[in-house]
């Protein structure tokens, strides 16, 4: 479709939504694969001062009810079977019998005056209770961050681009604000597949994809099984998880004449923070590994326990500011507090500066892990195996993995009685996992022991004892 039957859906969308009875800050969520139908909602939603609640549809049942009682959103927009989901809303429009019915009510709804520092969105990560937390993206905040990404991504109006990262992350659709401005071309598609992609970066003429490192590594092996004409191609950036140095060397011997581009960000900070363009130049040289500068817009810096900004080499925790940054979290004020301080989010990454101010991303400070370009926080995990009856002690992190960047790895102390076979325990655990938390979240591999982990002088898990081998021995 053209932009101008992609405005007259909106216009008509936010009529059907206002025939609904909603009132500017209500709370829309949306459950599905990507479509024109989920960059219509992205755009429509705000636009008629109502706020879109995007939700990954690879968490659990019990996990979205519980993000739709935080936000108390009024309607679910979604493309499957609800479930009991039907049960947490006002109202669900199934897409596409519902949605295109919602569309006929009428031609143009009355167009509230929106505020720039309303709140457009809200995007749900995970938390350090293990209870999601609610990001705030304002429209200042994503049309800020709309100009930060078309800049350092030279986007142009002649650009076509893939959008096949999943729609509900801030970085599978924030960029496609600066597409629409710039009148450019967006091609999607419901899910990643690399075979798909390839074929459709061969027959559309994309220009621009900017897949997750595990999609990367994926579409290198298709590439090198079946090679497409993909010299369209010019920018390939990868985002959203730690990438081995390995797997971009790895792209850019399959995609010699394609720039590869690494580009670092967080929810919170409605997606990009810095950029490192050409990153394929930079193989075999000291700057090789790093994430890049702060994008124009943004300010980064590393810090001290103390609030003092660090030396070059010196590790600290990173720090941003912009107003691309989220004003909080949703009704969470404490965890505002923590995060937002003088006007810096602080990320929980721990990382250096070297350089002429190029980023290197050196550990986390909260124990989180990014496994596939998801988040999954390693209490939330261990709170589930401690409801186990046979586990006495649980410790949770990532180790490396070649898949997906960080594997969800388990040490598991369980009581003697249950100790007879540790690996038909594991597989118990992990079926167990499954029933409370989303498929990605449960430990690829959990180990059995009957002696207590180790600990700190205060009774703290130490877990960077069991985590550092795995990593010391990374290549």
């Amino acid at each position: 479709m053209d932009y101008a039957q992609l405005h007259a859906r909106c216009q008509r969308l936010g009529a059907g939504l206002e025939s609904l009875g909603l009132r500017p800050g209500d709370r829309i969520a949306v459950l599905s694969a990507n479509s024109h139908r989920y960059l219509e909602a992205f755009c429509a939603i705000p636009a008629h001062g109502l706020i879109i609640v995007p939700l990954n549809t690879r968490l659990a049942e019990a996990e979205l009810r519980s993000i739709l009682a935080d936000c108390d959103a009024r309607v679910l927009i979604t493309d499957r079977d609800p479930g009991t989901l039907s049960e947490c809303v006002e109202r669900v429009v199934s897409v596409p019998d519902d949605y295109e019915r919602l569309l006929n009510v009428g031609s143009r709804a009355r167009t509230p005056t929106v505020e720039e520092n309303s709140v457009a969105t809200l995007f749900y990560t995970g938390g350090t209770t293990g209870k999601p937390k609610g990001v705030m993206l304002t429209h200042r905040n994503l049309v800020a961050n709309a100009f930060h990404k078309t800049v350092a991504c030279s986007l142009r109006q002649d650009d076509v681009f893939l959008a096949a990262p999943a729609m509900f992350h801030v970085a599978g659709v924030a960029p496609l604000i600066g597409l629409i401005w710039l009148g450019a071309q967006t091609v999607t598609i419901p899910a990643f597949d690399a075979n798909r992609c390839l074929e459709v970066i061969e027959r559309q003429r994309i220009t621009v994809f900017m897949p997750v490192p595990t999609m990367l590594a994926a579409l290198i092996t298709a590439q090198r099984a079946a090679p497409r004409n993909v010299s369209s191609l010019r920018l390939l950036g990868h985002a959203g998880s730690p990438i081995a140095n390995a797997v971009v060397e790895a792209a850019h011997a399959t995609f010699p004449s394609t720039e590869i581009a690494q580009f670092y960000g967080a929810t919170e900070t409605s997606s990009i923070v810095t950029c490192f363009r050409d990153e394929q130049a930079a193989i075999g040289k000291p700057l090789f590994g790093s994430c890049g500068r702060a994008v124009p817009g943004v300010a980064v810096k590393v810090v001290r326990r103390d609030g003092s900004e660090c030396d070059r080499g010196e590790v600290g925790e990173i720090i941003v500011r912009g107003p691309s940054v989220t004003t909080g979290y949703w009704r969470d004020q404490e965890a505002t507090a923590a995060a937002l301080v003088d006007g810096w989010y602080h990320t929980g990454d721990a990382g250096m500066m070297q350089g002429d101010d190029y980023l290197f991303i050196v550990d986390r400070l909260k124990d989180m892990i990014v496994t596939g370009a998801e988040n999954v926080y390693s209490i939330e995990v261990e709170d589930v195996l401690y409801r186990h009856p046979a586990v006495v002690e649980a410790a949770v992190f990532g180790i490396p993995d070649p898949s997906w960047g960080e594997a969800v790895h388990a040490v598991v102390v369980v009581r003697e009685q249950h100790a007879a076979s540790h690996e038909a325990l594991a597989a118990e655990l992990r079926a167990h996992c499954r029933k409370f938390i989303a498929g990605y979240k449960v430990p690829k591999r959990i180990e059995i022991q009957l002696e207590p982990l180790p600990k700190s002088g205060p009774g703290k898990i130490l877990k960077r004892a069991l985590r550092d081998p795995f990593w010391q021995s990374r290549p």
